[in-house]
């Protein structure tokens, strides 16, 4: 079969694997595609974690896959999970042939699945669309080769560069159609992320309000180094799970946060007596959350972009402006001189309503 054919069928396998972008967490999204005699005899996607994986799903759907290809985004798993191997499902099937975007991060599986298939007299190829496969899965890669979620700041802000007025007030600076555009962003998320000050002044739901989509709400993250939060917080009365990550021994308040419906974990605290930001996210990664949607202000923004924690950043900008008193994006003093910039790359621009949509990938 022709390289060009190959990119064919991944880019096949890559669209589909995209369809588990809301409900595969913590597992990667993987797609596959069956290939006998140029034609495809059936197809496969990673629906949920503890379903079947893509090779499963795509030769449950076949009667006869003998000397088929088989395309599949990352490499298959050689180890028993809370599904069987699907190396081994796809030598069982005696597929002649399999081509894989990408090798497994997972140190479970890195190498082993590709082994186990060449050592069954499967050809292998390995790379093919690779980059796009990187892309689909960036939570899950980092997690598994550096212990750190995907950190994505969601930044809404005017044309002069500010999220609020200096009263706080922030409702609404873009339109009804970059709000629900953000739902897009948490649904992809493992986890959504903010600041006990962004609770204090708004109050948000920190949920995925999505119709007609499979959607496994996110895990809501609240950093209160004090425990300030309110039991009334209107999150904590919401489907899903609220995590409150705390530096605070405070026994009573945290015996009233858990009776509100909020899990409680402290942590260690760093020179200034707060919550250190990279145990933070370590603690997290440990959690298996691949994906962290930052929700906050300028504060904790700041905190994290100084702190290189920050991978990539959406800011929507809207057609206003809000004037020199009002607050801007990070916060972070200890930026003095311009050898101290944080650069930013623009990977896309779009309109979105009558508000601009900008990704920028923070230069590490």
């Amino acid at each position: 079969m022709s390289n060009q054919q190959d990119t064919i069928y991944m880019a096949r396998a890559l669209k589909l694997a995209r369809r588990g972008t809301y409900t595969t967490q913590p597992n990667p999204r993987v797609g596959c595609v069956l290939v006998k005699h140029n034609e495809v005899i059936a197809e496969g996607w990673h629906i949920r974690a503890g379903q079947g994986h893509a090779e499963v799903e795509a030769l449950r759907k076949t009667s006869d896959a003998a000397g088929a290809t088989a395309y599949v985004t990352l490499e298959p798993c050689s180890h028993f999970g809370r599904t069987a191997p699907c190396a081994e499902a796809l030598v069982k099937a005696k597929v002649a042939r399999v081509v894989i975007a990408m090798q497994d991060p997972n140190p479970q599986v890195a190498g082993k699945g590709i082994a186990l298939l060449k050592s069954a007299g499967i050809e292998v190829i390995c790379g093919v669309l690779e980059a796009e496969a990187q892309e689909i899965n960036q939570g899950f890669i980092q997690r598994m080769l550096h212990a750190k979620p995907y950190v994505l700041s969601k930044l809404a802000m005017s044309l002069d560069g500010r999220t609020a007025m200096a009263s706080g007030e922030s409702k609404w600076i873009t339109s009804p159609e970059a709000r629900q555009d953000v739902q897009s962003l948490r649904a992809a998320a493992s986890a959504i992320l903010t600041g006990v000050g962004t609770v204090l002044a708004d109050d948000p739901s920190m949920n995925v309000r999505l119709e007609n989509t499979d959607v496994e709400q996110p895990l809501r993250v609240i950093l209160d180094s004090n425990l300030k939060t309110p039991v009334s917080a209107k999150l904590l009365s919401l489907a899903g799970h609220s995590l409150i990550l705390t530096c605070s021994e405070d026994s009573l308040k945290i015996s009233a946060l858990q009776k509100a419906g909020a899990e409680v974990v402290t942590l260690a605290k760093n020179k200034q007596g707060r919550l250190d930001l990279a145990a933070v996210l370590q603690y997290l990664a440990e959690q298996q959350v691949n994906d962290v949607l930052v929700e906050a202000g300028s504060t904790l923004n700041g905190a994290l972009m100084e702190q290189g924690l920050i991978d990539e950043c959406v800011v929507y900008m809207a057609p206003c402006l809000l004037g020199a008193s009002a607050r801007g994006l990070f916060d972070m003093p200890g930026m003095t001189k311009m050898a101290d910039k944080k650069q930013l790359e623009v990977l896309d621009v779009r309109k979105v309503g009558v508000d601009i949509k900008v990704r920028f990938k923070v230069r590490k």
